[in-house]
Parts: C-alpha cells; sequence; structure tokens
C-alpha cells in the first residue's frame, strides 16, 4: 500500500521517519506535500526522501492512500487532492470537517472513503458500539493548557486574558453542544467532531472546555451512559515536539494504516 503525507510537522515526519523504516510490512510512503515544500525537502533528506517531495495536487497520481497530517484549515484543499481524485483518505484534524460541508458527497461521487484517526481520544470502538442500541448522553470535558487557548477571540471575547500570565487555578471557557465547540475552537477539539460523528450527533452531544495550568498535556475526560453501558474514560496526552499537537497523533496514523493491511483486524 503506498501512502502519501499531506503535512510534513512533526506528526508527519514522526509517520515518514517509521515507514521508512519498514515499521508496517506492506506500507512504504511513496509522496510527501506541505506547505513549505522547501522546508519539507530540507527535514526528508534527513530520511533519504527528498525525492518525494511534490506539490499536494500530485499526491494521488503516486498513492493509494492520502494522510491528512496538516490543520482543519487546510482540509479543503486536501480533500481536492485525495478524495476527489478517488483517493481513500486518512485524517487527524476531524475540526476541519465544518469546512467541507459536502464531504459525505465528496467521497460518495468518488468512490472513496474517509478514516478519522483519533488516538487522543479514549472509547470511540465502545461509543460506536453502544449507539447501535440505546445512549442517551455523551458529555467531553477537556483540560488543556493555557497557552494552547490564550490567543483564541472566543475565550478572549469571555474576558479571559492569558496572553501574558497564567491562570492560578482551572477554569472554565466553554461548556456547549459539540456544533458550538467546534465552530469556536476548530484546531483545539478535533476529538469533539470524532466523537460526535461515532456517537449521537454534534447537537446532543456536550462539550466543556478547561484552561488548566496544572497539567504537561491535554487531559479527556468521556462519559457515556445508555442502555447497554455506561462509561467514563480519561486520556492524558502529552505534547510532541510540537507543544500544540499531542504525542499520540503520530502513532494514531500508524494504526490506521496498519488495520488496513492486517491479517487479524482488532476493533469495530
Amino acid at each position: 500500500m503506498k501512502v502519501g503525507l499531506a503535512g510534513f510537522g512533526a506528526s508527519g515526519r514522526t509517520v515518514a521517519a517509521a515507514l521508512v523504516a519498514n515499521a508496517i510490512p506492506g506500507v512504504r510512503l511513496a509522496a510527501i506535500s506541505a506547505r513549505n515544500l522547501e522546508k519539507a525537502r530540507a527535514h526528508a533528506e534527513t530520511l533519504g526522501v527528498a525525492d518525494l517531495v511534490m506539490p499536494l495536487g500530485e499526491l494521488a497520481d503516486h498513492c493509494d492512500v492520502v494522510v491528512e497530517a496538516a490543520t482543519g484549515a487546510a482540509l479543503p484543499e486536501i480533500v481536492d487532492a485525495a478524495l476527489a481524485r478517488g483517493r481513500d483518505l486518512i485524517c487527524v484534524s476531524a475540526g476541519g470537517f465544518l469546512n467541507v460541508p459536502n464531504l459525505e458527497q465528496i467521497a460518495a461521487e468518488h468512490g472513496a472513503r474517509m478514516q478519522i484517526a483519533s488516538g487522543a481520544m479514549p472509547g470511540l470502538d465502545i461509543l460506536r458500539s453502544a449507539v447501535e442500541g440505546t445512549v442517551h448522553s455523551v458529555h467531553l470535558k477537556a483540560r488543556v493548557k493555557p497557552e494552547s487557548l490564550a490567543n483564541e477571540p472566543f475565550v478572549l471575547e469571555q474576558g479571559f486574558d492569558f496572553r501574558t500570565s497564567r491562570p492560578t487555578e482551572a477554569i472554565r471557557v466553554f461548556k456547549g453542544s459539540a456544533t458550538a465547540a467546534a465552530k469556536h475552537f476548530p484546531r483545539h477539539l478535533n476529538v469533539a467532531v470524532s466523537i460526535s460523528l461515532a456517537g449521537i450527533g454534534f447537537e446532543r452531544t456536550e462539550i466543556e472546555l478547561w484552561m488548566d495550568p496544572d497539567i504537561p498535556g491535554a487531559i479527556h475526560l468521556l462519559k457515556i451512559e445508555g442502555d447497554e453501558i455506561g462509561l467514563t474514560m480519561e486520556s492524558r496526552n502529552l505534547p510532541s515536539s510540537n507543544p500544540k499537537t499531542s504525542r499520540i497523533v503520530a502513532p494514531s496514523i500508524l494504526a490506521a494504516l496498519r488495520s488496513r493491511v492486517a491479517t487479524i483486524r482488532v476493533g469495530s
């Protein structure tokens, strides 16, 4: 299986290094694209694959599946380069789905599929299973470091200005539906989109977002109540070399790729 990377930041480079090292037999790196191609070539040169760097529009000609390791803002362009050309797309920036309202239609029309690689959020398999029965509520409490949110317009509009100082205790800056959460925090709540799609929808999924000065990385507490099961699950994520990205993102991409070629596949 030939893989194209759309995005070559901390997560993309980690995935590339693993594929170059043959971490997943039967899967090879075939193409790399990024916003800054010159910078991408410099990083790719350290792996001996500078010749694989190319403009985004050329990825589909060289790969079977495209991995989005960029940002939600870049998703519309990546969808055009992958799904609209019949290539499956593995996505980590689920918050960008709101930028492509006809995403499902595009994939269906071109015989392609979209997969969310969401290693940062526990319990999606069991949430999807529970939805086959009856789920009454899904609640996510997300805690992130203050510097990740300090410059967000919605946070400043609420009167929380920590651009030059840090709060001394955890502060809730948002509570509402996943629809509103994804609208106000598209770069921070990919998990809100993921659990909404896996579960009971955007309007019925409740999100709380907190600034917490005492954590090393994002912490997600997911609570599900249903007829078949009740669950409370917590993930404690550590930052990658890019403090705005969790270290688990790259492994979640690798796990998604591995599941596509595995003889035995675990999970629903």
